[in-house]
């Protein structure tokens, strides 16, 4: 039946080409020659704007200007393999990063990028009316998964110093107990770069209910070596009621391969697992437990950033200009102007820096590439905003 109908279908169609001349149309309705051109019209623009990306000097996403390691890219080539699979072997990167922090694998949840890991605990936590409470600016993706699911936020302004606020944190979840899902910390803070210190993290969790989970977006951890800082992993070894969230986006450079994971008791990984739908690729899995491995690398990665961030700082206070101290990837420069022109100029100057971060106008986050690629933004800003 199917070979008859198929030959049928076959005397259809060209009986249909010799009626109308159309017997060199393609399925699509244009010729050969033109879908050839089409195809080279394509593959012009992909090329041009691929050269014009790799041009820019990159300061606008913290990303790690350095790439993976070579243990990382390594680890990855070899899961290629699994690219046409869908039930391959996963390399153990859950059960890697349990062991990484001393949990057990049901109390780790993967998710493609942290932001992934983020949504899910909106989505599992503000449910109808339920509010988040965090501080503003921040990273402030969680207030937006919130408000796409008609959830609020209830936001504190930082300090002059632009530090956090713990003790006003505290005051507006106890006002509003009965209406908070979710508390928001982000250590340290994007966009300021500063870190909220251990015994501000130990006010917050000991003065709030217990039945309010914290989420401590820890994306820079790896970064920081101010000694008032501390994770707050210690809190999930202790049963508190606290997710932890880390990113390989950042120090291991995973940033296109998205990937990253919370940490929290059992039954709150359960809630979370629940409202995430697990996109992650196999080669990134691979490459994650490569990277968790490679600890040199993340300390050449991050001695590397270190040095050229107080380099450049440096030289800008020399020169004039007002940072705030930052203990991760990234510094904010206050350019004592609206930040969205100025980051047009500098775009058209081939570098890409920091969007707007309201109310701090002015200030103009900064992410720290290379020697090379931080002189050309120095450059740039005594030219474009002169101290």
């Amino acid at each position: 039946m199917y070979k008859s109908g198929s030959a049928t279908r076959r005397c259809f169609m060209s009986g249909l080409a010799a009626t109308f001349g159309i017997s060199r149309l393609s399925p699509f309705g244009s010729t050969t020659q033109e879908r050839r051109q089409v195809q080279k019209s394509a593959d012009a623009v992909r090329t041009d704007l691929q050269s014009e990306y790799d041009k820019m000097v990159k300061l606008s996403s913290n990303e790690n200007p350095y790439g993976p390691s070579e243990a990382v890219m390594k680890a990855m080539t070899g899961a290629w393999k699994y690219a046409n699979r869908y039930g391959y072997p996963e390399g153990g990167i859950t059960e890697a990063i349990a062991a990484h922090h001393g949990v057990t694998p049901d109390q780790v949840l993967l998710g493609s990028g942290s932001a992934e890991v983020l949504k899910a605990a909106d989505d599992a936590f503000l449910p109808g009316h339920l509010k988040v409470v965090g501080v503003e600016p921040t990273f402030e993706v969680v207030y937006r998964f919130a408000t796409n699911s008609r959830a609020e936020a209830i936001t504190v302004p930082l300090r002059d110093d632009h530090t956090a606020d713990m003790n006003e944190i505290v005051r507006v979840t106890r006002r509003n107990a009965r209406d908070v899902g979710l508390i928001y910390i982000c250590n340290p803070n994007n966009p300021t770069g500063s870190v909220v210190r251990k015994d501000d993290i130990k006010l917050l969790l000991d003065s709030v209910p217990e039945d309010i989970p914290v989420l401590i977006d820890e994306a820079y951890h790896h970064f920081v070596e101010n000694p008032d800082y501390e994770s707050s992993l210690k809190y999930v070894l202790e049963g508190r009621n606290v997710i932890v969230t880390r990113t390989f986006s950042k120090i291991a450079a995973l940033a296109g391969m998205r990937l990253g994971y919370g940490i929290a008791p059992r039954e709150v990984i359960d809630q979370m697992r629940r409202v995430i739908y697990g996109s992650i690729n196999a080669v990134v899995k691979y490459g994650g437990v490569a990277a968790l491995q490679d600890t040199a690398y993340q300390a050449k990665i991050k001695q590397l950033n270190s040095q050229v961030r107080e380099r450049t700082t440096a030289q800008l206070k020399i020169l004039g200009y007002e940072i705030i101290p930052s203990d991760t990837n990234f510094f904010m420069v206050n350019v004592r102007t609206d930040v969205t022109p100025v980051r047009e100029e500098f775009r058209k100057r081939g570098i890409l820096v920091g969007r707007k971060f309201s109310p701090m106008d002015t200030w103009l986050r900064v992410s720290v590439g290379s020697d090379e690629d931080m002189r050309f933004f120095v450059s740039a800003l005594r030219e474009i905003c002169p101290a």
